[in-house]
């Protein structure tokens, strides 16, 4: 079982009596034995587990809305992230679609600047382990807990066709995550009622069989906000309103000049804070840069047109390194293939230890002498 960062700070002698003191324990308070420590610092790298559904081109919403602060994890955390093939499924693509659509993913998080060295990075089906392990934790899952998740009510209602994939989809989340030892999990705000899931999973198994799993922890990412898209809402694929992260410079700058704005003449003042353009330029301008457009629109003067050209200079240069990455990445299709294996790999060994602890609790497979 692995261990985050424990801080015990005790003024004074420490009461034997009382076993127990609070500490600081993944960024929150627990409850930890004192083991007649005064003052102990304890530092053990943490595990990160993320991952991402192969549902179709990447936005330049979902690298500012999650991806640049999950890649930049990997540089302190030990990192696993994987593409959530299983879970693609539970909106029936083509199986040709989510064949391409998952190399196009790995081909992305590499040319972003996944380092597969320091993070495991797999398609998730090529860990069947993790199919197993939803099925023992769906035999104790109250339906309850399913039922009062959102995030299935909310895709039925978006269109999706119910089936069991759909409502039972936590509880292979709940699989990921727990397969790995993961103590944190870095999530949106959306996805947070199903973290809280998985720790109640993990709580209910641990309590009927014993400590097996390790209670995961989400890390709500401080996004910067809403990225909105081209017609004002939401950047999503969902609307059609999206700027991808790998399109031509010339698509990305036609796209960011049909931004939607308001009406209001050059001359008159703006609020920046109700601009569409101006939240994009909060993604890519420095601070000086935001600071002195932020007067002009308030002094008044400025047209949108100048900033919607800004922007699309600054985001054209912000990924032109990763967009020559990527084309270097599409002419060698066996090192991402090798990547995902070699990760993979990785990843089933992490699993088969995880699923001998939770095949013997559970009684499953041969058994084996508890002497030996």
């Amino acid at each position: 079982m692995r261990a985050g960062l424990v801080i015990f700070c005790v003024s004074g002698l420490p009461d034997y009596g009382r076993p127990y003191r609070w500490a600081l324990f993944l960024g929150g308070p627990r409850k930890v034995k004192l083991c007649r420590l005064i003052h102990c610092i304890v530092e053990v790298d943490l595990r990160i587990l993320s991952g991402i559904q192969p549902s179709g081109k990447l936005h330049i919403g979902n690298y500012f809305g999650a991806m640049r602060q999950h890649l930049a994890l990997q540089a302190d955390h030990e990192g696993f992230y994987f593409i959530a093939d299983y879970h693609a499924l539970t909106s029936n693509p083509a199986p040709a679609d989510l064949a391409s659509r998952t190399l196009e993913v790995a081909k992305d998080y590499l040319a972003l600047g996944l380092d597969p060295q320091k993070t495991v990075f797999w398609r998730q089906s090529d860990v069947p382990e993790v199919t197993e392990l939803a099925w023992i934790l769906s035999c104790v899952t109250p339906m309850g807990l399913l039922q009062r998740c959102t995030s299935y009510k909310d895709k039925v209602a978006q269109g999706l066709l119910p089936n069991h994939g759909l409502f039972a989809y936590p509880v292979l989340q709940a699989a990921d995550i727990l397969m790995f030892d993961s103590n944190l999990v870095p999530v949106g705000a959306d996805q947070k009622q199903h973290i809280e899931v998985t720790r109640d999973i993990a709580v209910k198994f641990n309590t009927q069989y014993g400590q097996i799993f390790v209670i995961p922890e989400e890390q709500i990412l401080e996004s910067v906000a809403v990225v909105p898209g081209i017609d004002g809402r939401k950047m999503s694929k969902s609307y059609n309103n999206t700027i991808e992260i790998f399109e031509s410079e010339s698509s990305m700058r036609k796209k960011v000049m049909r931004v939607v704005t308001d009406s209001t003449p050059v001359e008159e003042p703006k609020d920046p804070d109700k601009c569409a353009v101006f939240a994009l330029l909060r993604l890519v301008a420095d601070e000086a840069e935001l600071t002195e457009w932020e007067q002009k629109y308030r002094r008044g003067g400025v047209g949108y047109g100048t900033v919607k050209q800004r922007v699309a200079e600054l985001l054209c240069a912000y990924f032109r390194p990763y967009c020559q990455k990527r084309q270097e990445l599409d002419q060698n299709p066996d090192y991402v293939e090798q990547v995902l294996t070699q990760g993979a790999q990785r990843a089933r060994a992490v699993a088969a230890e995880t699923m001998q602890r939770v095949r013997d609790a559970v009684g499953l497979g041969k058994k084996r002498d508890a002497r030996v």
